[in-house]
């Protein structure tokens, strides 16, 4: 059950803090986890466990991103679904500093973390989009300025509730 200081996400947007916020969900909509790359943005509660940020491009309080850090999308790494250094990852991986803004401030999810099963997700985040509604590959993507409207009033009681 939702409670007021929770981050409600939908289909067709979000609610948080008395406001409703346009968002970007999975290409395959909302769901249950099928495997790794399904698209799906997983129906469920969750905690955001870390916030991430470019300090060199943004000044929110987070995890500074640095310029090896990737994170491990490959179940056959030992390290799969965690961040990592990209110098020595010989797994699939993706890029946490990009040359694009979608990750200059990210909340890590606990949907398969800290705990991963592999090939039952990883990275789902949330980020900023690349456009209006502009599917992601499963994370919640929303404008830069509402997400960090949203990361500035998080408490510690509130969970992100998709549905």
């Amino acid at each position: 059950m939702a409670t007021s200081s929770d981050l409600i996400i939908g289909q067709w947007g979000a609610r948080f803090a008395g406001r409703a916020l346009p968002c970007a969900i999975g290409r395959g909509g909302i769901g249950t986890k099928i495997g790794e790359g399904d698209g799906i943005t997983p129906r469920g509660r969750f905690r955001i466990m870390d916030i991430r940020v470019r300090a060199d491009r943004h000044g929110f309080p987070g995890r500074a991103i640095g310029p090896f850090d990737v994170w491990s999308d490959d179940p056959r790494d030992r390290g799969y679904n965690h961040p990592a250094q990209r110098w020595d990852h010989r797994f699939g991986h993706e890029l946490l500093r990009r040359g694009d803004r979608l990750y200059d401030i990210f909340a890590i999810l606990d949907i398969n973390y800290p705990v991963a099963a592999p090939g039952k997700g990883s990275a789902i985040f949330l980020h900023c989009w690349r456009r209006p509604r502009f599917p992601t590959a499963g994370c919640v993507a929303f404008a830069r300025r509402d997400l960090i409207w949203i990361l500035a009033r998080w408490r510690s009681r509130s969970r992100v509730v998709i549905r």
